[in-house]
């Protein structure tokens, strides 16, 4: 049978974006791509990107107080929200027009419509066009929910760039990442923030030292902490959102914004007129080879609802074609993957924390806190965090946290070393560079814990 495209995707996010022009400009496959929103996906348009650039500037709030202790007078400064939404969305804009372009010089043809599977090989577009493809890849990615609690009174992320105004109060419902990056955020920016989460800390799933610093530094930056807390009801009233908690508190908030859980965005995609049953959050299962159980459809990303990370979507696309267009079959390697939180304190990590890897054997653990000499030096109250949890049988570094400045840049390199299976004497044996936070790494000569 003869198809319009060898590899037919749906979705112009950043996995999408990479598997299309890789197979296209790499191997000469004839390639079409499909986006019903903005290309980039929500990384670039709502996303790590303008999140990244919305940390960058609430952090100049506090550079005031900092820079008197080294004699500098900054005082007077001003934060405008609309120049910033308007200087990010046209830095949104400008990276949209690059990946339009990357796309474009490979020679993949886009469809700015959306597509939905009408059978293994064809898709319908909302143009009325229907095309056909060997392969469909499917790049969706997914979206933030909203309870029903909340239904046309809450915001979500996705809502934060295209505010008018910033709010003088939120509450922010969650302790994920995204609760928690935006609480700082807004934070910083001089909102009050208040935060809920309905467990016992935020960041579940993180190592228990390393989140418990970053609520704590949060509280002491300003941030209404209160887990153990749920929203029973909102509604709308005069000056914003009044809600009551489960403690029996009522407040009213101008804004209340959810963070509480994403969808894959597989609604009337299509995938049941192929035979193809969803999981439990709407996710389409597949292989380690982001095969599904229709041989010719292929899904990567957060529709897949395995790493949600960008990164991870992109090795995912590049996975694929390695598979599919090149002859080279290539798993995902989901094993090991450093991941930074852009809270404020950032926080960085790789591996396993110390309860998961104190579940797994005998474990020592290597950890210090203490203030950096920046902030330490203004008089700050802001403290670091170094943590490496080491095998006890081969002395293998199972994992590695840091929270504080630049613990992003930091876990990219130290994940190298993890990623290798360094040991402890290998930590050891390198010269630390000082002065500096990250020479705490090699520095750590005797375990605090041991199990």
């Amino acid at each position: 049978m003869e198809f319009d495209y060898d590899l037919f995707v749906i979705g112009g996010g950043s996995g999408g974006v990479r598997a299309a022009r890789v197979a296209a400009g790499e191997t000469g496959a004839k390639v079409a791509l499909a986006e019903e929103d903005r290309y980039g996906g929500t990384c670039v348009i709502r996303g790590c990107v303008p999140k990244k650039l919305m940390v960058f500037a609430s952090e100049f709030g506090g550079l005031a107080d900092e820079a008197a202790g080294y004699g500098w007078d900054i005082s007077g400064a001003n934060f405008s929200w609309p120049k910033l939404r308007n200087n990010i969305h046209a830095e949104l804009d400008r990276l949209e027009g690059i990946y339009r372009k990357l796309l474009a010089n490979s020679g993949v043809e886009t469809f700015d419509a959306r597509a939905t599977i009408v059978d293994p090989h064809t898709v319908q577009l909302s143009t009325g066009e229907t095309k056909t493809a060997k392969h469909i890849l499917v790049a969706v990615g997914g979206r933030p929910t909203v309870p029903d609690i909340a239904a046309d009174v809450a915001i979500t992320s996705n809502d934060i760039f295209l505010l008018e105004d910033m709010p003088k109060s939120i509450l922010i419902v969650g302790g994920g990442y995204i609760a928690s990056e935006f609480a700082g955020i807004l934070n910083g920016m001089g909102v009050a923030v208040t935060q809920f989460y309905r467990g016992d800390q935020i960041l579940r799933g993180f190592d228990n030292e390393a989140r418990n610093l970053v609520a704590d530094q949060m509280v002491e930056k300003g941030v209404d902490l209160r887990v153990n807390t749920d929203v029973v009801s909102m509604e709308k009233v005069d000056g914003g959102v009044k809600v009551t908690a489960n403690d029996g508190t009522e407040t009213v908030f101008e804004k209340v914004m959810y963070a509480t859980g994403r969808r894959p965005n597989t609604d009337g995609l299509g995938m049941d007129k192929i035979g193809l049953e969803l999981g439990r959050a709407g996710e389409i299962i597949v292989d380690t080879y982001s095969q599904t159980k229709v041989p010719s459809v292929y899904a990567i990303g957060d529709v897949t609802d395995r790493v949600q990370l960008t990164p991870v979507a992109i090795r995912e696309g590049m996975a694929f074609v390695e598979t599919v267009f090149k002859g080279n079959p290539t798993e995902v390697d989901h094993e090991l993957i450093p991941t930074a939180i852009f809270t404020q304190p950032e926080m960085g990590t790789v591996g396993l924390s110390e309860e998961d890897a104190a579940a797994n054997g005998p474990i020592e653990v290597y950890a210090t806190t203490f203030k950096p000499m920046r902030h330490a030096f203004a008089g700050g109250a802001d403290k670091i965090l170094m943590k490496l949890i080491v095998d006890k049988s081969n002395r293998r570094v199972l994992g590695c946290h840091i929270v504080g400045d630049h613990a992003g840049e930091m876990i990219q390199l130290a994940g190298i070393a993890v990623k290798m299976g360094a040991t402890k004497e290998d930590f050891d044996r390198t010269v630390a560079v000082h002065p500096t936070a990250a020479e705490e790494l090699v520095t750590m000569k005797t375990p605090v814990r041991t199990t």
